[in-house]
């Protein structure tokens, strides 16, 4: 893919050339295929017999390894979300560690179960931070959002599976050129509020569209919701890809790190969308 989460893009096991990077990381660690020359016939039936190698012997990314650290990590994301809903002044804390973290994560040449977890955990304080302030002022808007940041994974995984849906280059273009101009609205409209030029508390998306009564920013949540789902699609396409190279088990933290970042997104900006249309509540 031309583009895609950063947590997955910067990691050779998901690029274009990550199979020729497998197989280097492989051949240094001494790996070789099995040979079968010169066996017996028992040593043959010996080996036929012997349990099936699972993740841990083969160092092999599969998709239930990596399930399994995803659910670590939004574990973690759940022990930080709690001690930030009753400490939300820990959002600032969080965001901040979250971005240092996140950095540091996506140009790691190699994944640290380490550094992933205590990313989980920063974005953890910051959205759990984030949500009981949002809570104080819209009673019920948390539970909304989780709902709906529930609903639109798993959807958008059962359409993936399915086959309904698939990462295409033209999308992906699209996807791109979207995240950039999303980037730059949101620049501008953080430079508005924070010089005063806008009065509104949302900044231009509470502002109405002109000759509506419509919010800038229900349109415009709605299309970041839709981007976040198809980045979704994207990290689901890393993933696969990764499996189906081989990729070294380790990897599985990429993967776990990509689809926190796309999730916390998701639920943010949902949140943001029913706090907007609640805004007279």
């Amino acid at each position: 893919m031309a583009f895609s989460n950063p947590g997955f893009s910067q990691s050779p096991a998901f690029s274009e050339k990550g199979a020729a990077v497998i197989r280097q990381e492989r051949a240094a660690a001494g790996q070789r295929p099995v040979e079968y020359n010169g066996m017996t016939a028992e040593q043959l039936q010996d080996l036929y017999t012997q349990p099936a190698a699972g993740p841990v012997e083969t160092d092999r990314m599969t998709y239930e390894d990596t399930i399994t650290k995803t659910v670590i990590a939004f574990a973690v994301v759940a022990l930080g979300a709690a001690v930030g809903w009753f400490v939300p002044a820990l959002a600032i804390v969080g965001a901040i560690a979250g971005f240092v973290l996140a950095l540091v994560n996506i140009f790691k040449k190699r994944p640290s179960a380490g550094l992933v977890l205590a990313y989980s955990a920063a974005q953890g304080l910051f959205v759990g931070g984030i949500s009981s302030i949002f809570e104080a002022r819209f009673d019920g808007i948390v539970t909304q959002a989780l709902l709906a940041t529930a609903s639109v994974f798993v959807v958008t995984l059962l359409l993936f599976r399915s086959g309904k849906i698939r990462a295409s280059a033209k999308a992906t273009k699209i996807f791109m050129i979207g995240m950039i101009g999303y980037a730059v609205f949101s620049l501008l409209n953080l430079g508005l509020m924070a010089f005063g030029a806008n009065s509104n508390p949302w900044g231009l998306r509470g502002t109405d569209i002109p000759g509506t009564s419509i919010p800038i920013g229900f349109v415009l949540g709605i299309l970041v919701i839709l981007m976040a789902a198809y980045s979704l699609v994207l990290d689901f396409t890393n993933i696969k890809t990764g499996v189906e190279r081989g990729a070294p088990r380790i990897y599985g933290w990429s993967a776990a790190f990509g689809l926190v970042m796309t999730v916390v997104w998701l639920y943010v900006e949902i949140l943001r969308l029913l706090a907007i249309l609640r805004g007279n509540d």
